[in-house]
């Protein structure tokens, strides 16, 4: 299969190349800067993109790749750290810019470039870069300039060599997907339209030949991930997949319940539900702190999936819809970063178990999943479902998690995505839903004094995830979602929109 391959020198945009590719139904893949060119050779590949990065070129420890990889008779793009790479290693000038550039910058197109294809004059760039090219090597010419910078596009043709200083991967870059297009499908020469698909007898194959005839445990959550995953399995190897649902107590309104509707009976899985809300809210207790509830609740489904795993005989894998930037994230080089947050997911089973992994969904991205789940007939309510955090309503009951909080919460959540579904605004919203405040004010309701809980309602819009805004929903609606929540859930008497973008915040509150 034609392929090109991305080499990532720690950018937090890489896998937007990746996504862009792939929109483009280009297959691509992502290597860690650092692999040999033996390894490069093995796929084939008929271009090469080096990645942006957060090191500087000239310093001693600069990531650097196999020197080969410029001379396979492949053409190579460099995006920002890629481009001043390619200017440093062969002789062209690197240093730090006089004024660091992080921002919209209008790019002007100078002479004609196979990269610029389809674009009259120029266009406005999305720039991250404190170093910039001075002087470009001999046999490179100048494509561009942008505001501040004589050289923000260069080329060498005739040794297949493309460079861009700014970030054409980004959504705020105008042409930016034009230009990988122009350098994937026209100067590359890729041909083949890929599609996720085109994978799937190849997958269901591969499923089957790995498990060999073994029983394979799933943890199913309900999510897109795992139910696309155990619906490709249950297609490959039928009853040998055996399901484990876990009701930790923290799910949200119906979640449960279309477990059985879905997956026992439309797809008749061997599914087994546990219900452990008890054992999780017990160890939540008193807990307040996000990190402490991140980790009982991991802990805690450790645990009560490995004891419901060991009764299921002659299982020898497990079944997880780890997706591709799980993977990129396990094997590419990143630069020093502060941790936010403990991720989402619950994670650490294969440690734990000591079983064989199958990873159906490990070279795909969350919109192919999506796809592949349409192809596979999973109910579209389900495809298109917003993320659901492992931890579940345990981070956004904000302070201790008590039942009594949780249905509060669970009703308000309800209430809203009910709402927004029949404005027809759910699939305008990248996640939706509420959160419930650990504070009270007082209120007037009935002509009598009240004092209780805040309900805020997080409704963002995004492209990638990496970066949100808040959703502006029309007032009607939000006075309608506002209005039910007051008047039907007990507990609650204000009710309050959160218009914060991410960043400064993050999508969820804790």
């Amino acid at each position: 299969m034609e392929q090109i391959l991305i080499l990532d020198f720690g950018s937090q945009y890489t896998q937007l190349i990746a996504r862009r590719l792939r929109a483009l139904r280009v297959y691509c893949e992502i290597l860690p800067y650092s692999s040999p060119v033996e390894e490069i050779l093995s796929r084939s590949p008929r271009g090469i993109i080096l990645s942006g990065g957060p090191s500087s070129v000239y310093d001693k420890a600069a990531p650097k790749p196999d020197q080969a990889v410029f001379n396979l008779g492949v053409p190579v793009l460099g995006v920002c750290y890629g481009m001043q790479l390619l200017a440093h290693e062969f002789g062209g000038k690197v240093c730090k810019a006089a004024k660091r550039e992080y921002g919209f910058s209008e790019l002007k197109l100078l002479k004609g470039s196979r990269l610029f294809k389809g674009m009259n004059g120029g266009a406005t760039v999305w720039m991250s870069h404190g170093d910039e090219v001075k002087k470009v090597p001999a046999g490179f010419h100048v494509t561009a300039r942008a505001d501040g910078s004589d050289i923000t596009a260069m080329e060498n043709p005739e040794r297949g060599l493309y460079a861009l200083q700014f970030h054409p991967e980004v959504h705020h870059t105008e042409h930016g997907v034009k230009m990988l297009e122009n350098f994937a499908r026209g100067i590359c020469g890729c041909k083949d339209r890929w599609s996720p698909a085109s994978f799937l007898n190849e997958s269901l194959a591969a499923v089957k030949k790995q498990a060999g005839g073994s029983a394979v445990i799933c943890g199913l959550s309900g999510g897109v991930d795992s139910s696309v995953a155990a619906v490709l399995a249950h297609k490959a190897i039928g009853d040998k997949l055996k399901c484990i649902f876990v009701d930790t107590g923290v799910l949200r309104h119906g979640d449960r319940e279309r477990m059985e509707e879905v997956f026992k009976k439309k797809f008749r899985f061997s599914l087994k539900i546990v219900d452990a809300s008890a054992l999780f809210l017990g160890r939540l207790k008193a807990v307040t702190s996000p990190e402490k509830k991140r980790k009982i609740i991991g802990h805690t489904f450790i645990e009560v999936f490995d004891k419901e795993a060991k009764k299921v005989k002659g299982a020898k894998f497990l079944l997880q819809g780890t997706l591709y930037p799980d993977v990129i994230e396990s094997v590419s080089v990143k630069g020093p970063s502060a941790v936010i947050k403990s991720h989402h997911n619950v994670g650490g089973l294969p440690a734990k178990m000591k079983m064989g992994l199958i990873e159906p969904l490990r070279y795909f991205f969350k919109d192919e999943v999506r796809e592949l789940g349409r192809t596979l007939k999973i109910p579209e309510g389900l495809i298109m479902q917003h993320p659901f955090p492992g931890p579940g309503l345990a981070i956004r009951v904000l302070g201790e998690v008590t039942p009594d909080r949780l249905k509060i919460l669970r009703e308000a959540d309800r209430l809203m995505r009910e709402e927004i579904q029949k404005a027809g605004w759910y699939d305008k919203i990248w996640q939706a839903f509420c959160v419930l405040l650990p504070v009270r004010s007082v209120g007037v309701m009935g002509d009598e004094r009240s004092y209780e809980y805040t309900i805020a309602i997080r409704c963002v819009s995004s492209v990638d995830g990496m970066t949100a805004d808040w959703s502006r929903l029309p007032h009607d609606l939000l006075q309608k979602i506002s209005s039910r929540i007051v008047s039907e859930v007990r507990g609650v008497n204000r009710v309050v929109y959160d218009v914060t973008s991410k960043p400064p915040a993050t999508i969820e509150w804790e």
